[in-house]
């Protein structure tokens, strides 16, 4: 698992700054189009997350998590919102203007 969980890591240090993108299309690029739920935990385990900028990652519908795992979904809301991401007040991202097109 610690080769994917690279992988993840390397995967989202490539969303520029003001994009988001999903579990699911992470572990798409990984090679593993099944393993959004590891994507998740690999997040959850992020060794540097200044380096890994998990906050960038959101679910499907664009809703952001509400574990987030370094401060809850306010500090995720608020990392997106600095880099110019509008959150909505239930937690969403519109994926129609921020997801990052690979």
């Amino acid at each position: 698992m610690q080769g994917f969980f690279e992988r993840v890591y390397e995967t989202i240090r490539r969303i520029p700054r003001g994009k988001v993108s999903t579990y699911g299309d992470i572990a798409r690029l990984c090679g593993n189009p099944r393993m959004s739920r590891q994507v998740g935990w690999a997040l959850h385990n992020n060794p540097a997350p200044v380096v890994n900028p998990c906050h960038r990652v959101v679910f499907a519908d664009g809703s952001i998590c509400t574990g987030f795992a370094f401060g809850g979904r306010d500090v995720q809301k608020a990392m997106l919102e600095e880099e110019g991401v509008e959150v909505s007040s239930d937690y969403k991202v519109d994926l129609k203007k921020y997801r990052w097109e690979i």
